[in-house]
């Protein structure tokens, strides 16, 4: 499949395989929020099981890598990334525990101001004009999602934005490691290397599996997850990290469909303003990349 979109070339293969993660990643979060909202199990139970889930679907790529691909990993970078991701998996599970889909979508939209500025600063990479204008858009279409000076507001709604912040820097790092290592290597080492994080986390709650619908929602998460982030390392292997965050905005109308068809989550009306914002703007933006690599 991703051998398919390289023929693309990487301007539109990397947009292709980021909305397709991010269309995995929506349904990951419904059964997260279902397994927290419906099913009342612990949010860091939740992430535990979902992210061990998630490495054992991740075995095969492990079996499938020579000695040397490991031998060329950057383990230090590995550590700081994997650290960093594990925040920001307990603050969104977290999260999902008390908003809305949409509304938490709408926050860990802030994301790509931090990776943008992260890839000029540290990965020297260039972000033009065209680059920032569809991110300044995508997040003006979250804040009018999110609209923060309702009285609706809850603080919880900062748990995402956190996230948002430490998942900048997961970002940023994994575009930092395909540079040298493979995407199987960097998905496989950040499936495996967080779930002895996350067990930590979730061990004072127990880390019994539930049984019956929620096991398998459970399994289900962990199975996507798995190949969402592959998916995701393979978006940074072909194209910029600051080019790509604005088809990142893509998965919020995902998110919102969703959420209003398993939990009846009604977004106020200025949603469908904010959604047309956020893809125009990543449209615009995969145009004029796939213009210039012409």
């Amino acid at each position: 499949m991703t051998r398919s979109f390289s023929t693309l070339g990487p301007a539109l293969s990397g947009a292709f395989l980021m909305i397709l993660a991010g269309a995995l990643f929506a349904v990951v979060n419904t059964l997260v929020q279902y397994g927290a909202m419906v099913a009342g199990i612990p949010s860091a139970r939740l992430a535990f099981w979902q992210y061990l889930i998630a490495s054992l679907a991740a075995l095969p790529w492990v079996l499938r890598q020579g000695r040397a691909a490991w031998a060329r990993i950057h383990l230090p970078l590995h550590l700081i990334r994997v650290a960093l991701a594990a925040g920001g998996v307990q603050l969104w599970v977290a999260g999902l525990a008390h908003v809305p889909i949409w509304q938490a979508i709408a926050l860990i939209m802030l994301s790509p101001f931090f990776v943008t500025l992260g890839a000029g600063l540290i990965l020297h990479e260039a972000t033009g004009r065209d680059r920032w204008l569809a991110v300044v858009v995508g997040f003006a279409g979250g804040m009018i999602v999110l609209a923060p000076w309702a009285d609706s507001f809850s603080l919880h709604a900062l748990l995402p934005v956190a996230a948002a912040a430490l998942w900048a820097g997961t970002s940023l790092l994994t575009k930092r490691l395909t540079r040298t290592e493979g995407p199987e290597t960097v998905t496989v080492l950040l499936l495996v290397l967080l779930t002895p994080v996350n067990a930590l986390v979730a061990l004072p709650e127990g880390l019994a599996l539930s049984g019956g619908m929620p096991g398998l929602l459970l399994v289900a998460a962990g199975l996507l997850t798995a190949l969402a982030q592959y998916l995701l390392a393979r978006a940074y292997a072909v194209a910029d990290a600051s080019y790509l965050q604005p088809f990142d905005h893509v998965k919020l109308p995902f998110n919102v469909l969703l959420g209003l068809a398993v939990f009846g989550f009604v977004p106020p009306g200025a949603l469908w303003l904010g959604s047309a914002l956020i893809v125009g703007a990543s449209f615009f933006l995969m145009r004029r990349e796939s213009l210039a690599s012409v």
